[in-house]
């Protein structure tokens, strides 16, 4: 028979029934080491432990064996060999460790004998099996918490790139006082605002919410501030004036997203404030909801308008509307975040409740987040995104008059 690889340690003090094992074992193929008790068969374990050990030892050396081998953290099991058939021996040995018990001499039963090789076998090949998958699951596990620590240092450096390119808050603008909030549900927020004076009299404002989460979402928003960024300076060189137009800034956003072919869309909403004539023009990129405008002193009410999401269609269009600012006002802009926290059954509940906050007094980012209590959530079910616009005339003298 050609030669296995695996081992056999015989341990018994009886040297021709040690030998008479040791050739029988080694005519079926296997590599055998005989010793004739145990303290000299110890030195083995300074070497390679065996695959399988056949021992006539009393029940205490086999305890002992047992948890020599248990320390070693491999799996190899004792066959026990006695003369003895009594059924109080035979538990004696298995209680103390031993995988199976056969009577001496043990080849004179070869039947029995190559059954208890060929289970024992067995059991090491699946024991072997289960040792190498779990080296290889901690193995997986070790470079997938390498991954997670590695992503999530990435989405640390992704989140302060997003946090810097919001603008700053508390800004006074041409007699308007704007402030945000945004809150992320992940690391890495869908979210996105920013607001800027585009003339001597007029600021443009504007909320986007990408589709999905994540890094391919957030990338859309640097894309978002790049084209703004792109189209002020076109505008001081006086090559572009796009961004002066609500429906023409949604056109340009739109194009630059279906030429990334990330298959990313936004709503958007974006309004363009003109202090001196007082009017506030704005388009709708499928935005939900609409900002709520309050005047001092009067109604409290969504704006109304609709219009196709940015990034789907190759020439959409986008309508324009105009509303006039004939006296101080307040104008809140909200991504859909919002009604996920107001605790309302439908969704007509939820935009009375939030229609509620804002004519009660909460129309401050800061009166929002404690109405809310924003602060208090640990986990949100979606990203938040809130703009406050105040006119710096509420609460003047003079406001009578205008």
């Amino acid at each position: 028979m050609t030669s296995r690889t695996e081992r056999i340690l015989i341990i018994d003090a009886d040297e021709k029934a040690r030998r008479d094992l040791a050739h029988y074992l080694e005519a079926r193929g296997f590599y055998v080491t005989g010793y004739s008790g145990l303290s000299s068969a110890k030195t083995l374990f300074d070497d390679s432990i065996p695959d399988v050990i056949f021992a006539d030892l009393p029940p205490s050396a086999i305890g002992d064996l047992a948890s020599r081998l248990e320390e070693s953290e491999t799996f190899t099991p004792i066959v026990c060999c006695s003369t003895s058939d009594s059924s109080a021996d035979v538990v004696k040995a298995l209680r103390a460790g031993a995988a199976d018990f056969v009577l001496k001499p043990c080849n004179d039963d070869k039947g029995a004998l190559d059954d208890v090789i060929e289970k024992l076998f067995d059991r090491v090949r699946v024991n072997r099996l289960n040792q190498l998958y779990r080296h290889e699951l901690e193995e997986a596990n070790r470079d997938l918490r390498n991954g997670i620590a590695e992503l999530r240092a990435d989405q640390r450096a992704g989140r302060k790139v997003q946090l810097r390119m919001l603008p700053d808050h508390e800004q006074d603008l041409v007699g308007l006082h704007v402030d945000h909030l945004i809150k992320p549900s992940l690391y890495l927020s869908g979210d996105f605002l920013d607001y800027f004076r585009i003339s001597e009299d007029q600021v443009l404002v504007y909320i986007a919410d990408v589709s999905g989460h994540g890094a391919s979402s957030a990338f859309v928003t640097v894309l978002l501030k790049n084209l703004t960024n792109r189209l002020q300076r076109n505008l001081r060189r006086q090559s572009s004036d796009d961004i002066l137009y609500p429906d023409r800034f949604l056109e340009r956003i739109n194009s630059e997203l279906l030429d990334t072919g990330l298959g990313k869309h936004v709503t958007v909403f974006v309004g363009i404030i003109s202090v001196n004539e007082r009017k506030l023009k704005y388009a709708v990129g499928a935005h939900f909801p609409m900002p709520i405008l309050s005047f001092e002193g009067g109604e409290t009410a969504f704006l109304e308008g609709s219009g196709l999401p940015v990034g789907l269609f190759e020439a959409p269009q986008w309508e324009v509307y105009e509303i006039p600012l004939d006296k101080p006002f307040r104008l809140i802009l909200f991504s859909d975040g919002i009604l996920e926290v107001i605790r309302a059954k439908s969704l007509d509940e939820k935009e009375r409740t939030l229609l509620e906050l804002v004519s009660g007094g909460s129309h401050t980012i800061a009166s929002l987040n404690e109405a809310l209590n924003l602060d208090e959530i640990t986990e949100l079910p979606d990203d938040i995104a809130i703009v406050s616009v105040t006119d710096t005339m509420i609460g003047s003298d003079n406001t009578s008059s205008k």
